[in-house]
């Protein structure tokens, strides 16, 4: 029988692609994959979040709400009715009594889909399941404290609401990519925040790219690059076939550990960068490893996230 290819295109009489509707046996298979991991992504994101359960937030700054902010003397330009006179009282000055403003605000997240966050070494979990856990544990957290969550491009435009918790979950499942990763910057709105989470092994003027247009827009958020143990560590020696996780780039050595050092260099060096461009466009990086504590890093990024408002 014609099979189609990934596109859903089956080649016409003179060889060429022609684009095709799934059928309902396709589309239905493809709900159940899908499916199939979504209650164990949710469950993991939901026992992060759990342990680090923070409550209510304010968004440290003056405005409308209902919590005490603090106070400030009064101004000539204040209005009398906003004198609080019962710490006015104590002094000889008049106080302003000021709440936390707590409108909610706009989190786009972008998590790396390319086949290079596949990569895991023996006995660690795949770099993409740990990017999309932490993603969806800060998305949960944010949620649950009144913001609109949505990821960038136009598949899950910002919502507040616990069903945004599903629409988050079932398109960081279905994405897919090549090679490497480029952060997606569509959709982003302006003055809003942002978290991308990726290896960042693509080409880092992409990146750069990203983040230029990103600030241009107002847009300040948290770079968190995910590591599996052996990237950072580089265990290998002799005869090594390295190839990307699509097949695309291949390179074969008779002696790995003499790249060693200079593929660390490279490494500290990437990883240099990207700190640098965060520092200049206003946002704020980290780097994780697989083998490390995801609480502990689910813990930085809620707190980057609050940092860069």
């Amino acid at each position: 029988p014609e099979r189609a290819d990934p596109l859903g295109r089956r080649p016409d009489d003179k060889g060429r692609g022609r684009r095709v509707s799934l059928t309902p046996a396709d589309l239905r298979h493809e709900a159940h994959g899908i499916a199939a991991a979504l209650p164990p992504l949710l469950a993991d994101a939901e026992h992060l979040a759990a342990n680090l359960m923070i409550g209510e937030h304010g968004r440290r700054r003056p405005g409308m709400g209902e919590e005490f902010w603090q106070y400030r003397p009064a101004m000539p330009t204040d209005e009398a009715r906003l004198i609080d006179w019962r710490r006015s009282g104590r002094s000889d000055q008049q106080f302003i009594r000021e709440r936390e403003w707590q409108a909610s605000q706009t989190v786009l997240i972008w998590v790396d889909p390319a086949q290079s966050m596949g990569f895991a070494s023996r006995g660690r979990v795949p770099k993409a399941d740990r990017a999309r856990t932490l993603a969806m544990a800060v998305a949960i957290l944010l949620l649950r404290a009144g913001e609109r969550v949505g990821l960038t491009g136009h598949e899950v435009p910002p919502r507040s609401g616990d069903i945004q918790v599903l629409r988050l979950a079932g398109s960081l499942l279905s994405a897919t990519g090549g090679d490497y990763g480029a952060p997606e910057i569509r959709g982003m709105l302006p003055k809003s925040r942002a978290l991308f989470v990726s290896d960042f092994m693509g080409p880092i003027d992409q990146v750069e790219d990203a983040l230029t247009q990103a600030a241009d827009r107002g847009v300040k958020g948290a770079l968190l690059q995910v590591l599996d143990p052996d990237e950072e560590a580089f265990p290998y020696d002799g005869r090594t076939v390295f190839e990307s996780m699509g097949g695309g780039l291949t390179h074969e050595t008779l002696q790995a550990a003499s790249l060693r050092p200079r593929y660390l260099q490279r490494l500290a060096e990437r990883k240099a960068r990207l700190a640098d461009l965060a520092r200049l466009t206003g946002w704020r990086y980290d780097c994780h490893h697989t083998g490390e504590s995801a609480q502990a890093a689910l813990l930085w990024l809620y707190g980057a996230l609050e940092r860069v408002r």
